[in-house]
Parts: structure tokens; sequence; C-alpha cells
């Protein structure tokens, strides 16, 4: 799987530690932005990730914050990104699941390197459903192009 994978100064311990153990695992994984702890501005971070992932040059994109909350909301921003906060293994499973969240954000203040390795690894594992979510996500996206997704139907 390609992932992409992004942080700010507080998540870059985390996000160096989980490209390597990705990339082990034998994924692609493009660090997007320095991981060297200098003071970096999130929104820059969860727009390139995001980008990649818009573009398709990425399968999936990993976001790491303070708190996650920021780099969601930016990254949610580009066209096409469905970023998910998540805080626990169930929300990083239902985010794909229902949501067909295709970047993740993690807080790298509040979850420490193994629950977020495992957070990961159950989000990458976890398969959209479909069905009635499709319909969902089909509304988020007519949100996305200034679209009533109230017209959106089966």
């Amino acid at each position: 799987m390609r992932i992409a994978i992004g942080a700010d100064h507080r998540g870059h311990a985390s996000a160096r530690s989980l490209a390597d153990r990705l990339t082990a695992e034998g994924h692609v994984v493009a660090v997007l932005g320095d991981l060297d702890g200098a003071s970096c501005d999130y929104p820059e971070r969860a727009f390139v990730v995001g980008k990649a992932v818009a573009a398709k040059e990425a399968d999936l994109g990993v976001l790491l914050c303070g708190t996650g909350i920021g780099m969601s909301i930016a990254a949610n921003k580009v066209p096409g990104v469905r970023a998910a906060v998540a805080h626990d293994e169930l929300t990083a499973q239902l985010s794909r699941a229902h949501n067909d969240a295709n970047v993740l954000c993690l807080s790298a203040d509040l979850l420490g390197q193994r629950l977020i390795d495992q957070i990961v690894d159950v989000w990458i594992a976890a398969e959209f459903e479909g069905g009635r979510h499709a319909r969902r996500v089909r509304k988020i996206e007519a949100i996305e192009k200034g679209q009533d997704p109230a017209g959106v139907h089966d």
C-alpha cells in the first residue's frame, strides 16, 4: 500500500517511527515535509498529504499533530479527502468501514507510539463496507461540490 505521512513539530517523532515501521512491513511510504522537529504549521502538512491522496499518488494518508484535530480540519478542505480523527482502534476501523476515510489524523500528544501503531494497523486493514454507507459518502461528495446532499439517492 502507498501511504503518505505528514506531521508538524509535535508529531514528528511519532511520524518518523511510524514511517520506519510501515516501510519495514513492505508499504511504500512517502514522508511529505520534514520530520526534523522544527516548528511548522500543520495546515501545510495536511495540504500536501491531502493533495497526494486526492491525486491518487498515495492510497492513504496519515497525519500527526498535537491533537489530530487541526490536521483533520485542514485536510478535509482538500477536495477528495475524507479525514478522520481516531483515538482508538474502533473509531479508526469505523472511519474506514462506514466513512471510507482516506486520511487518518492522530494525536501525538495523547496517544503513545504503541497505540498509534495499533490504530494505524487496524485502519489500514479495514475495508469500506459500501451499502448504505456508500450513499452517505456520495452525500459528502455532493456537499464538497456545493450541492444539497438531500438530492442524492440510491
